[in-house]
């Protein structure tokens, strides 16, 4: 192997010296409730050492519907942060200056109504958007085949990415436009050469989509990012992340003509496996993110999450989320594994696995292709039926013992007395955090509040402009900037879309 780091096609890494010249940035997951308790919970993580913020919204945020919505009853704030307004936007972020921090939020459906509050927010704390640095998920089409919060059709969905590439080309520079996941695709059941060919397969047709709506490649590729899972099997998850940026690099380079090296580079977060933890034993799930977390810093990631150990059970209370930062510290700061660039490199077990994967990853990418591309193969069913049929396979290898899960199907006590065994095991035993059933009440009554205190000329005019664009073909970011700065909701801005693009039906895979 006579690869340098820092060269084509980067599978050792994209930097020549990796983590000896900087870390990854260490990220925490967090959002839940109010904006009030999120904002204490992103000013706890700061203080203990953070160096990025990432947050997550709840299901009716993410679906368009605001928290009074009766589809959003009873699952108000219980994911993920509930935002409904420019006031909730303003709260989360108060105290948080965004010129200095980076911010990475993870939302698709209404992905472009979230940025438009975070520069209006911007705005108000007299924040450029020159200044805004930090990455908006914005992934549509791995709803379609791996999550489910999509509103509107595939190819509409396509036109609002592409919106928001062509704005933060002009006004964002330091904007990462979109977070390409495969973490969630690995989540519903995939293998690894699955998560990467059908993420990258995503990739291509968001980048067919950009450069047909007249972007630059080797601009546009300097602000894609990607998101991948970081699984159990060490090596292979080592493999996994050196063979994606090989492929992606010769993806940028010979499918799309791009000639600037930033633009063919892979960059991305990683997030230890949700799937993997367990509410058997949960403090086995603290070794299992340890292992994870390692493969993906072996693998050369460029921003990192820990799951808390108790996220089989509830969202992670402070205590977890702050051993599941210390867990990425300890890593950078005293297993010494940051002194070498790609230290796996040369390993036969590891380029074994590196060719393998990317090899069977592009006989995949090709099945798509010949399907017409990535629209009709999800519109067909074909990836989702692949996922299925993986996670299909892999419980019954777990079912069977073939798999094992420690604690679930094998060593399943922890003591040798039968009655500590049983006290041990309990799930119930273990301090989880709870949403107090108040908060709906009061988030309910600040959407209602933001209604009555606006301008209803000034909102009225704001929602029809966002209409008409998206009748038409100007951008869509503008208007929805200056609807949500007029107190238009997302749920208010989502049904203004809705109402021209339609919605989306899950077809029977």
């Amino acid at each position: 192997m006579d690869q340098l780091p820092g060269v084509f096609p980067f599978t050792r890494g994209i930097q020549p010296t990796m983590y000896r010249g900087r870390l990854w940035t260490m990220r925490q997951y967090a959002g839940f409730g109010g904006a009030a308790e999120s904002n204490q919970r992103y000013r706890y993580l700061l203080g203990r050492g953070v160096t990025g913020l990432s947050v997550a919204f709840d299901l009716p945020t993410q679906m368009g519907y605001d928290s009074d919505h009766e589809l959003a009853r009873g699952e108000v704030g219980r994911v993920g942060v509930a935002i409904d307004s420019l006031a909730d936007m303003e709260e989360l972020f108060a105290g948080i200056p965004l010129g200095s921090v980076s911010t990475s939020m993870t939302i698709n459906a209404t992905a472009i109504i979230l940025l438009a509050l975070y520069i209006a927010v911007a705005r108000r704390q007299g924040v450029g958007q020159q200044a805004l640095a930090g990455t908006i998920q914005n992934d549509i089409l791995k709803e379609y085949v791996a999550r489910g919060t999509y509103i509107y059709p595939p190819r509409a969905s396509l036109r609002i990415v592409t919106d928001v590439f062509a704005y933060c080309d002009r006004a964002l520079p330091n904007w990462n436009t979109i977070s390409i996941s495969g973490y969630h695709i690995r989540e519903a059941g995939s293998t690894a050469v699955q998560e990467v060919a059908f993420t990258f397969a995503n990739a291509i047709a968001y980048v067919e989509a950009a450069v047909g709506a007249g972007l630059d490649v080797d601009r546009l590729g300097q602000r894609l990012s990607f998101f991948f899972n970081a699984h159990n099997d060490f090596l292979e998850e080592v493999a996994k992340f050196r063979a994606a940026r090989r492929l992606w690099a010769t993806i940028m380079r010979d499918r799309f003509g791009a000639k600037n090296p930033r633009a063919q580079q892979l960059r991305f977060h990683t997030q230890t496996a949700g799937s993997t933890l367990t509410a058997q034993q949960p403090d086995n799930n603290i070794v299992r993110v340890a292992i994870q977390a390692l493969a993906a810093v072996m693998g050369g990631t460029q921003s990192l999450h820990c799951n808390g150990r108790d996220e089989a059970l509830a969202l992670p209370t402070e205590e977890s989320a702050a051993i599941a930062l210390r867990t990425q510290q300890v890593i950078a700061w005293e297993s010494g594994v940051v002194n070498t660039v790609d230290p796996f490199g040369g390993s036969y077990a590891i380029e074994e696995l590196t060719d393998r994967i990317e090899r069977d990853a592009q006989a995949l990418i090709a099945r798509i292709d010949a399907l017409g591309g990535t629209l009709p193969a999800i519109e067909s069913g074909f990836i989702q039926r692949e996922i299925q049929d993986s996670a299909y396979r892999a419980q019954q290898r777990i079912d069977s013992g073939e798999s094992v899960v420690v604690g679930v199907n094998r060593h399943v006590r922890l003591t040798l007395d039968e009655a500590s065994a049983r006290q041990a095991d309990d799930a119930a035993t273990i301090e989880t955090m709870t949403i107090d059933p108040a908060m709906e009440a009061r988030q309910v009554e600040r959407v209602r509040q933001a209604r009555a205190t606006r301008d209803p000329a000034e909102w009225r005019a704001a929602l029809e402009a966002v209409s008409a664009a998206a009748r038409g073909a100007d951008n869509l970011v503008p208007p929805i900037v200056r609807a949500v700065e007029a107190h238009a909701t997302v749920g208010e801005i989502s049904d203004a879309m809705r109402a021209v693009f339609g919605e989306h039906k899950e077809i029977d895979a």
